[in-house]
């Protein structure tokens, strides 16, 4: 209707709805979940449904006016549906930005039609306030589906599946995918440098071409041995000049045998300054939390999760994930392992810390290697979700923690004068943090390396840039095509050697702090040369001043020393919304 009231001169402008799907990305599911890395453009567009509201016009002369009811949006921007009815119904879509869009009335019928095609693709609720709307949730299976097909070990044997030419038959698709993604990404970028000099706006930089200097050669050193490590404890337990620890941490990383203490305090679950006796208070009362939210899950019975739709998925995957994560590791290996079952209940028990993401496919990647060093449930569980507080970005449904990281590395591969497009080939690396793509052993190297937080923010981007730097010269030389690079980069799964990775993007990072005329965008990937707050703590180390890190933003719990009576004492403050909500 052309006007809200009723009035009787108002125009009735015909028109229809259409839900689009893109069906050439659904088709290329099969071929694609053959792909390791390929699977990042099932991820990103399993829902991308657009619904369309066309107009019918009744001449040239009426076109214009008729047309800016027309209107499209994205089924995962829709917040909320509201239907009601006066002799016909009517609809009005509220999007999550706010915007409420022109009703749609039905004279002829069809509304339960719309919102019954509507409700395949998205959860639709009754909203307890207002029976009249409906809140919208794009929570669906399709989206873990896609994670699934990501990290199925089973679908990593694509040479069985397609005995020949496998790479040939099923990239033709992909690389159409690939290349839609890939301008995506760039969208910002394309419109800066298609618009004349006068008219840049600000927070665009082009990077040109620019020299770097040589690149300075870096040393390592051994691992942090358990007598090298006690030196940096006080008589009371407190770690002292943290940051030269978390340098020889960075350069060696931590024998085996310290891994199980340090961590901890890598990860955030340990203050750095926190004495034996405070440590061992704050494992009580961790403790005491966690078995409190085992008990949750563990006390449901049969029938209510018949009605919990979300906890039956959540059992779901993680019982099928956790069957087939590190089964040749002997902490995982043969039947009713311990470790499985351990492995399983804390996955289970993080649905109930945070409900709202709940689990998704490549979570038990993340927390594997911790429980390994961990031999412990609890702390396991506590150093998981101090993991998690930096990785949750990468499993929330918008994935903006992986946009924004491959848009990241994108500046950075253009910086070092290298192909943008190998990006596509870096969705897993960034995902699970390498964990399909290293030894197991070095696994827990790179990770402990890349907790220090040094030598500068996001290390690990400059590590995907070393590997394909030393990948460049033979891609060049050898003139692969798109198909030949995706193998190439496959097949180095497993054969990457650690340290020499590490020399190398230490190197890069040391050449590009040299560079004097470093782009902005460049400098703030990194964290170089930024100006902290004055409350913000500080650490010094080799690399310069850089921010203590603390547990990410969005984390759910958190640890603060309050002093009295000249003695330092743990706080502990915490925020279960998401189990308060389930249990009532």
């Amino acid at each position: 209707h052309s006007s809200p009231d009723e009035s009787e001169d108002q125009d009735l402008i015909s028109g229809f709805l259409r839900i689009v799907d893109k069906v050439w990305f659904l088709k290329c599911q099969h071929v694609i979940s053959c792909i390791r890395q390929g699977i990042m453009c099932l991820v990103l567009f399993f829902q991308n449904h657009i619904i369309y509201c066309h107009i019918v016009t009744g001449g040239s002369n009426h076109a214009n006016d008729r047309n800016k009811w027309a209107f499209s949006f994205n089924v995962c921007d829709l917040r909320s549906i509201t239907v009601k009815c006066e002799g016909w119904s009517y609809i009005t879509f509220r999007l999550k930005d706010g915007t409420a869009l022109p009703a749609i009335h039905f004279h002829q019928g069809g509304s339960t039609a719309f919102l019954d095609s509507l409700r395949k693709l998205v959860q639709i609720n009754e909203s307890p306030d207002d029976e009249s709307v409906l809140i919208v949730s794009t929570y669906s299976r399709a989206f873990s589906q896609s994670f699934e097909n990501l990290l199925d070990d089973t679908n990593y044997g694509f040479v069985q599946k397609f005995k020949k030419d496998p790479y040939t038959t099923t990239l033709g698709g992909f690389s159409k995918v690939t290349n839609y993604l890939f301008d995506a990404f760039r969208v910002p970028e394309l419109e800066y440098h298609q618009r004349p000099a006068e008219e840049e706006e600000p927070g665009f930089e082009v990077i040109t071409r620019l020299d770097l200097g040589p690149r300075p050669e870096v040393q390592r050193r051994g691992p942090v041995a358990m007598e090298e490590w006690a030196k940096y404890q006080d008589s009371e337990g407190r770690i002292t000049n943290v940051p030269h620890l978390k340098d020889v941490i960075f350069k060696g990383g931590l024998c085996h045998a310290v891994r199980r203490e340090a961590w901890k305090f890598l990860l955030g679950y340990f203050p750095w300054n926190s004495t034996h006796e405070e440590r061992k208070l704050l494992q009580k009362r961790k403790t005491d939390e966690y078995f409190r939210m085992k008990l949750q899950w563990k006390s449901v019975s049969e029938d209510q999760e018949k009605r919990n739709s979300r906890l039956r998925d959540y059992r779901s995957l993680i019982e099928k994930d956790v069957n087939r994560t590190d089964r040749n590791n002997k902490f995982y290996e043969g039947l009713d392992n311990p470790g499985l079952i351990l492995l399983h209940d804390i996955l289970m028990t993080y649905c109930m810390f945070d409900f709202d993401l709940g689990y998704v496919q490549g979570m038990s990647d993340l927390l594997s290697p911790i429980l390994f060093v961990m031999e412990n449930e609890v702390d396991a569980f506590w150093c998981f979700v101090s993991f998690m507080d930096e990785m949750h970005e990468n499993f929330e449904e918008q994935m903006q923690g992986m946009k924004t990281q491959l848009i990241q590395l994108s500046t950075l591969l253009r910086l070092l004068d290298l192909d943008s497009g190998y990006l596509y080939f870096c969705f897993r690396w960034l995902l699970i943090r390498f964990k399909r793509e290293l030894h197991f052993q070095d696994v827990l190297r790179f990770w402990e390396v890349m907790w220090t937080r040094l030598p500068c923010q996001n290390f690990h981007l400059l590590v995907c840039c070393a590997i394909l730097d030393s990948e460049k010269q033979k891609i060049m030389d050898r003139k692969y095509g798109f198909n030949e690079i995706l193998k190439h980069i496959n097949e180095l799964s497993m054969k990457l050697d650690i340290e020499e990775i590490l020399i190398k993007s230490e190197a890069i990072c040391m050449q590009i702090k040299n560079c004097k005329d470093l782009p902005h965008s460049v400098s703030e990937i990194l964290g170089l040369n930024t100006v902290t707050e004055p409350s913000a703590a500080l650490e010094t180390s080799e690399y310069g001043i850089l921010e203590s890190p603390q547990t990410s933003p969005r984390s759910t719990h958190r640890q603060d020393h309050v002093v009295f009576n000249g003695h330092s004492h743990l706080k502990e403050s915490t925020h279960n919304g998401c189990k308060v909500a389930f249990i009532s």
